[in-house]
């Protein structure tokens, strides 16, 4: 937002408040997901709970989401006016896609029965197949209302980051977390130990759903009192659709979206063929949990404060400064997922079971759970380093080169399934969603190249082998480690997982530092720095 009396945060002080903001929100995710696991293992509700949220559920995290494309476009546009044409500019867009968004709501509510038909075919062929699809219709129906919703907070949470606001969309989603983890204690609370009883497996999900919608209701509401004070704009109808700023939003948000919405078809094409694999659902749901913990994190912590940059470096004059920035983007991800990817694939198992295992979720489900969360670890670099790609594309305001990428996927995503999941059951279509990832971060990659006459390829590729190869020796040391734990300590016991993924964990992540220090990459060294500053002036202030 351009305001030559506002003082500009440092890319590190916003960094460090997406973090901590992030890291808390996250922590009652994981706690919520840890709970439900406890309170219905792999069964009905919990499966039913995972096709039921595609849609109304996917639409809250792609569309409301930090880094959704209604995100990226309102940040995209509003970082680049004034304050005082923001509000009417974000009135007229909030009402143009909240008329848009509640014939969606509508439209999914009349239209459920098939649509979860439509996600998951496999459930009518058996009779707990038949169980699981009647409780998903009626969650699914529950939380149609989040399409609504979804549109409402990307809108807004977009227009807080563009006036430097960043503690509040950070932290909001800790909202639906803890609505879900008071529906389960008060069902508990009424049923006991029956909680776990496969009878209440309607009545479990019914809550789930409720608790959901609740949790997405409340991150709406609690944005509305920022934009008033910040003059933001209000919950006010405006019709202004002929202003040049809504045509600018709307060139990047449909592209966008559309993108997203390829996502999130390659999303139910993983999950329509876990449909005919007994418990493939859960199992996605909590491996998939299990990343995106670190991996919403971190995304956020570089993300965030990369795309207003991207935006106001988008002019040919500015295009060595922002490849600069692209470079350290992508060195950012690799200096973080590539050794985490490590760690994740190495001590999947002890994680699992130190997070999931018990009540209703036993050694059997965190076998099945382990096998898929290996999958996803492979991925994460993949993962995230398309999504700084495609925040370039956006801050040049081309949604349309991601959105045809992303239709290609649908196709390709779709052939890497059926030829995978036969070999590799579930984890299988996590490695179907690996390699479209690394297909798009290659491909956006060769066509930024031309688009910015030529990308250092010699200077991104060379640094990004050296951390690959860093984080294998930090993984093979942290499986020694695991291993050396494991014959002393035996494997049996909360305590003993934990001290086990301690000094596991430990020695991998100290062996890829002293590995990645060798490299004297700018970018470790800097963090390195901001580090040390603020441990000696925490210890001077004390």
């Amino acid at each position: 937002m351009t305001d030559s009396n506002k003082p500009t945060r440092s890319l590190a002080g916003i960094a460090g408040i997406v973090a901590i903001a992030t890291l808390v929100s996250k922590i009652f995710g994981l706690v919520r997901q840890q709970a439900i696991a406890a309170a219905f293992g792999v069964g009905a509700a919990a499966d039913a709970y995972n096709y039921a949220y595609v849609i109304p559920g996917f639409l809250l995290v792609l569309l409301g989401g930090i880094n959704g494309p209604f995100h990226s476009a309102i940040v995209s546009v509003v970082a680049k006016r004034r304050k005082e044409d923001i509000a009417p500019l974000v009135e007229t867009i909030t009402t143009l896609v909240g008329a848009v968004l509640l014939v969606v709501t509508v439209l999914l509510i009349l239209f459920a029965e098939p649509l979860v038909d439509l996600v998951a075919p496999g459930l009518g062929r058996s009779p707990e197949g038949l169980q699981i699809r009647a409780i998903a219709i009626q969650q699914f129906r529950i939380m149609s209302p989040m399409a609504l919703l979804a549109g409402l907070i990307g809108i807004g949470f977009g227009t807080l980051n563009a006036a430097d606001h960043y503690w509040l969309p950070s932290i909001s989603p800790l909202f639906s977390s803890v609505t879900v983890l008071i529906g389960l204690g008060v069902l508990a609370l009424q049923l006991g130990g029956n909680i776990t009883n496969p009878e209440y497996a309607l009545l479990g999900g019914l809550v789930l759903a409720w608790g959901t919608l609740a949790g997405a209701v409340l991150q709406w509401l609690v944005q509305v009192p920022a934009q008033w004070k910040a003059g933001l704009g209000k919950l006010r109808l405006r019709f202004d659709f002929n202003q040049p700023a809504i045509r600018e939003v709307t060139k990047i948000m449909g592209p966008a979206t559309l993108s997203s919405g390829m996502m999130q078809i390659n999303v139910y094409t993983a999950l329509f063929f876990a449909s005919f694999i007994p418990q493939a659902a859960a199992a996605l749901g909590y491996a998939n949990l299990l990343v995106q913990t670190p991996l919403g994190i971190i995304s956020n912590v570089i993300l965030v404060p990369l795309l207003p940059i991207f935006s106001r470096l988008a002019a040919p004059e500015h295009w060595g400064e922002l490849k600069g920035r692209i470079r350290q983007g992508l060195i950012l991800t690799a200096v973080t997922m590539l050794p985490l990817s490590a760690l994740m694939i190495t001590l999947a198992f002890p994680i699992v079971r130190v997070v999931y295992e018990r009540f209703a979720f036993n050694e059997d489900a965190s076998q099945l759970v382990t096998s898929v969360l290996i999958a996803y670890g492979i991925g994460m670099f993949f993962y995230l380093g398309r999504d700084v790609i495609v925040r370039v594309f956006y801050g040049l305001g081309d949604g349309d080169t991601p959105f045809r990428v992303s239709v290609f996927n649908i196709f390709l995503n779709a052939l890497l399934c059926y030829f995978f999941v036969g070999p590799f059951g579930a984890p299988g279509l996590v490695f179907a969603t690996v390699g479209v990832n690394f297909f798009s971060m290659v491909t956006l990659l060769f066509l930024l190249d031309r688009r910015l006459n030529g990308l250092p390829w010699r200077e991104w590729l060379i640094p990004t082998a050296g951390l690959t190869v860093s984080s294998v020796i930090a993984g093979v040391a942290c499986w020694g480690a695991l291993q050396g734990c494991e014959r002393v300590l035996g494997t049996e016991g909360l305590l003993i997982q934990l001290i086990q993924l301690a000094i596991a964990g430990s020695v991998g992540v100290i062996v890829f530092v002293l590995c990645a220090l060798q490299l004297r990459l700018p970018e470790v060294e800097q963090v390195g720095d901001r580090l040390r500053q603020r441990f000696f002036r925490s210890r001077n202030g004390n």
